[in-house]
């Protein structure tokens, strides 16, 4: 059996609707937020309706300030340009908002993730000669060196949550760099990092016990001298990420 296996279901909630939930918590107050598709996309789209109502959002394929209609299915979803400030160019995107700091918080997600915050988004296994060829950067590394913050939401396991990721995709903070991520949220608890660089868990999920973290990750966590439990989602969070923001159910589970 491993680790994801003994986590069932809240009775009112699933995993993925908590991390969704906690995820979304952490955009109140920011303005600027370039997202990717997937998890990071639901949850930023949750904080515009709740947490950050002001909240501005950049897609990868050229719209700024969009509003969508529904939750993309892909970078290209023609509803990313539904309400948006300004549709542009990809050059134009990146040269003048994200390179020019304009951009307050990257959204994003991982398939590997070290203590540090360094991501892989590109390979498992040895990049010649792979086991499995994922996604890859697209603009993630150029979010990651270019946005004010870095915030990622991912599912957490011994797969993910690893001593040594095997591309760095994205730079962590790595101890003499610490231009990587601030947030890490995952299905079992919300990390924040030391100004060492390394990963901290600040907030376990209700129903998680350290036992859960322990077994979902290749190192000894660090853990917050104030560990709390991260509150559970609002009625209205779940009604938004249930009839809303996902009522075909392809992210939450």
């Amino acid at each position: 059996m491993t680790p994801s296996d003994t986590i069932h279901d809240h009775p009112s909630y699933t995993p993925n609707e908590m991390m969704i939930a906690a995820a979304a918590r952490e955009l109140a107050g920011q303005r600027v937020c370039f997202v990717g598709i997937g998890l990071p996309n639901i949850a930023v789209n949750l904080a515009l309706g709740t947490v950050a109502p002001e909240l501005e959002l950049i897609y990868e394929a050229g719209a700024y300030g969009a509003q969508p209609a529904r939750l993309p299915l892909s970078i290209g979803d023609p509803t990313i340009v539904t309400g948006s400030l300004a549709v542009m160019s990809q050059i134009d995107l990146f040269g003048l908002y994200l390179q020019g700091g304009l951009v307050d918080v990257g959204f994003l997600g991982a398939a590997q993730i070290d203590r540090f915050g360094n991501i892989n988004s590109t390979v498992i296994g040895d990049y010649a000669s792979p086991k499995v060829r994922l996604p890859g950067s697209g603009g993630a590394n150029e979010i990651a060196l270019h946005s004010h913050q870095v915030f990622v939401v991912m599912r957490q396991s011994r797969r993910s949550f690893v001593n040594e990721i095997d591309f760095r995709t994205s730079p962590g903070n790595t101890p003499g760099e610490k231009r990587g991520p601030s947030v890490v949220v995952t299905d079992l608890g919300v990390y924040h990092f030391d100004d060492d660089g390394e990963m901290r868990l600040d907030t376990i999920h209700p129903g998680r016990t350290l036992d859960d973290v322990h077994g979902a990750m290749e190192w000894e966590v660090r853990l917050s001298t104030e560990l709390a439990e991260t509150p559970q989602p609002s009625d209205e969070e779940l009604r938004l990420m249930r009839e809303v923001l996902d009522p075909e159910r392809r992210y939450l589970g």
